[in-house]
């Protein structure tokens, strides 16, 4: 969840410099942030780095709003923060992932949202690669919603671009109405591991 320019602080942390409310303010942790706490305090207790991945908001609004050409006002300094321009839109399956997902079509303001999920994939995929190409001998583990990763495309897809010798175990998780007889060609795809729950079980915050 953390964003790019948010690494300092997420270092600080990490090195106990700074209390964790300065962390969840200063490194804008998201609301539900007690979700991926753990993983954090682990990381913190086994002093194990956490790559901050995500794009920062303010660039993904700006692409759902103006496109990504729009990326090419920013100065050296922000564009620092995200993967090089031009990003690859990641078309074919992904794309028509997308508009399936958009109810069989996409219009403009359909394809800018489209550009924005790229520019999260491309960022989380670029951070990825940066580290791994000075950690190789590292495992690193990627946390992000279904629809970047799923039958490694979307982020998956990015790190390969930026990182092509890099090794990819994909594990996806659904929730599914068909538990109790589950039709595995349906999930299995490119994912390595698959985890379902019962999508009928009443969902609990």
């Amino acid at each position: 969840m953390f964003e790019t320019d948010t690494q300092p602080v997420l270092n600080e942390y990490l090195n106990d410099l700074i209390r964790e409310k300065n962390l969840i303010s200063d490194a804008r942790a998201w609301k539900n942030y007690k979700d991926y706490r753990p993983m954090v305090e682990l990381a913190k207790t086994k002093h194990l780095p956490v790559i901050a991945a995500n794009a920062p908001g303010r660039y993904t609004n700006r692409v759902t709003r103006l496109s990504l050409k729009s990326l090419d006002q920013l100065d050296a300094a922000a564009k620092a923060w995200l993967p090089p321009l031009p990003i690859d839109t990641a078309t074919g399956a992904y794309y028509q992932k997308f508009v399936n997902i958009m109810g069989g079509h996409a219009n403009m303001g359909g394809m800018k949202i489209y550009q924005s999920q790229n520019l999260w994939d491309a960022t989380m995929g670029w951070s990825i690669a940066k580290y791994f190409k000075s950690h190789t001998d590292s495992k690193i583990m990627q946390v992000n919603g279904g629809f970047h990763s799923e039958d490694k495309l979307g982020t998956a897809a990015q790190l390969k671009k930026y990182a092509p010798t890099v090794r990819i175990v994909n594990v996806a998780a659904f929730a599914v109405e068909d538990f109790n007889n589950v039709d595995w060609a349906k999930y299995s795809k490119d994912n390595n591991y698959i985890i379902v729950t019962d999508g009928r079980l009443p969902k609990s915050f």
